[in-house]
């Protein structure tokens, strides 16, 4: 009876209305949460099959909700660095608990990025889902695929200890004093044959010096340089000068400070690393070609190549002329390039007082951690107080066919359905994905003056329909009136 279609049509206006009236609500009730997408209820008409000439039956209507995952809201400026947002297509991989992760557990898709360090460091947003991310492994490197979710770790910050790194390179700009008076052990070296005081590198070395005693060669000009060993410990390598009777070159010796410190092969002695001669073109700059003529009895042969290789403190026994570091001390190998030819500077010989401008190292002592970065491209960085930075690990993001189709569970967060199509792994930036914004959130994507009005004419649809419900209800009451 068409009368009973109108009752039944009203009761579905009744309850499609209502499903609008909760999209709304929870529209409104989300407007400050985080990375919050809004949803809104459509409807589609239900019309049942009409047979000629019986009249007409009302279906009524139905309602579904649209959720639209897929627009992005506006990031806002926060103050913590583990704030992420995502400027363009993509949504955070997360997890319900942190560790001990298996192929079955669950992984989620949120845009919720209010992240923060947990008491066993882990990155955890507000909902309590862990941040899924790339580990860097032993070498650096990220191993990443865009299908495999088993290679994505929960990125943790509080297992990034202190750390240290060795000294390999030392630019050393310093000035020898071409007029520097030539010392009687230089003159008794260059006299045949040599003299009673003659220096000597073996006998009678700079190394030696000792200014209490008097014993050994006093160098008329010496460089301390501080080096980081490989557990970050502070060396000493001290370089010494004396004047040769011959123009233009220089007796050196590079040594440890203590002598303690290495063990060193044959003709090597108290701490000596490395000794021969210098020279200098008649212009003051360190004359490589003439080094390279010395051959052996140059203390590098190639100043361009100027390198000392330590032996680890476990090592075998050093050959003649080589080194190790101390059994003591328990530390790795090391090679540490001199750069005495630096354009700016370098060893040089003008007349002027013998003087160091400037040693230049790298390598640190140990550092704490003292806080963590989060680049547009997802790497999380580790800082330390040493200055030396450390990638931990990267972040991962995924994008779907029709994100709009994704599963919304609690938490503000999202399932892969049916619809949604199957996930890709992407680093932040490539394959369409956005860019990470740190110190950034996503505002919620509801817009208040839509949803008010959204209540208005929701209110009056559901008005509308209870109207059909009282007017169908009258003519009921009208046609059953008739048989009295």
């Amino acid at each position: 009876m068409s009368i009973n279609s109108a009752l039944l049509a009203g009761v579905s206006g009744l309850t499609a209305n209502s499903a609008a009236l909760a999209a709304i609500s929870q529209n409104i009730a989300n407007v400050n949460t985080v990375g919050y997408k809004r949803s809104q209820g459509e409807f589609q008409t239900v019309v049942n099959s009409q047979s000629q000439g019986a009249g007409y039956s009302a279906g009524g209507v139905l309602a579904t909700a649209r959720h639209y995952t897929s627009q992005n809201g506006q990031l806002q400026r926060t103050t913590s660095a583990t704030d992420l947002g995502i400027a363009g297509q993509g949504f955070f991989v997360v997890t319900e608990k942190a560790e001990n992760l298996a192929p079955t557990d669950s992984r989620l898709f949120t845009r919720a990025g209010a992240f923060r360090v947990d008491n066993l460091g882990y990155l955890k947003n507000t909902a309590g889902l862990y941040l899924q991310g790339w580990p860097v492994d032993a070498n650096g490197d990220i191993n990443t695929d865009p299908s495999d979710l088993g290679r994505l770790r929960t990125i943790n910050v509080g297992s990034v200890g202190g750390t240290a790194e060795a000294t390999t390179r030392i630019q050393l700009n310093a000035n020898l004093k071409s007029s520097q008076a030539i010392s009687a052990e230089a003159t008794d070296a260059a006299a045949a044959p040599p003299g009673a005081n003659a220096y000597d590198p073996a006998t009678n070395s700079m190394a030696m010096w000792d200014p209490e005693t008097g014993a050994g060669v006093k160098p008329d000009f010496e460089v301390t340089v501080p080096v980081s060993d490989s557990k970050g410990g502070q060396r000493t390598l001290a370089l010494s000068f004396l004047k040769s009777t011959v123009p233009n070159q220089w007796y050196a010796e590079i040594r440890a400070v203590p002598a303690t410190d290495v063990a060193t092969g044959a003709g090597l002695n108290n701490g000596q690393l490395k000794t021969g001669l210098v020279a200098f073109t008649q212009d003051g700059r360190l004359d490589a070609t003439a080094m390279a003529a010395m051959g052996a009895n140059a203390l590098f042969a190639d100043p361009a190549n100027a390198t000392l290789n330590f032996g680890a403190s476990n090592g075998a026994a050093p050959a003649a002329g080589a080194f190790n570091w101390a059994a003591a001390l328990g530390i790795d190998d090391q090679s540490i390039a001199f750069d005495l030819t630096a354009a700016a500077g370098g060893l040089t010989q003008y007349d002027s007082a013998s003087v160091v401008q400037a040693t230049l190292t790298n390598g640190t002592a140990f550092g704490n951690l003292s806080e963590v970065k989060i680049d547009e491209k997802g790497f999380v960085t580790a800082i330390f107080d040493n200055g030396v930075t450390r990638q931990i690990a990267q972040v991962a993001l995924a994008t779907f066919p029709s994100p709009d189709t994704l599963t919304e569970v609690s938490g503000n967060a999202f399932r892969v359905s049916q619809g949604s199509g199957t996930f890709n792994l992407k680093q932040a930036g490539t394959g369409g994905a956005g860019l990470i914004g740190a110190s950034q959130l996503e505002a919620s994507t509801v817009d208040l003056s839509t949803e008010f009005t959204g209540l208005i004419t929701t209110q009056r649809a559901y008005s509308a329909s209870s109207k059909i419900i009282t007017t169908a209800d009258e003519m009921l009451a009208e046609l059953i009136s008739i048989k009295r």
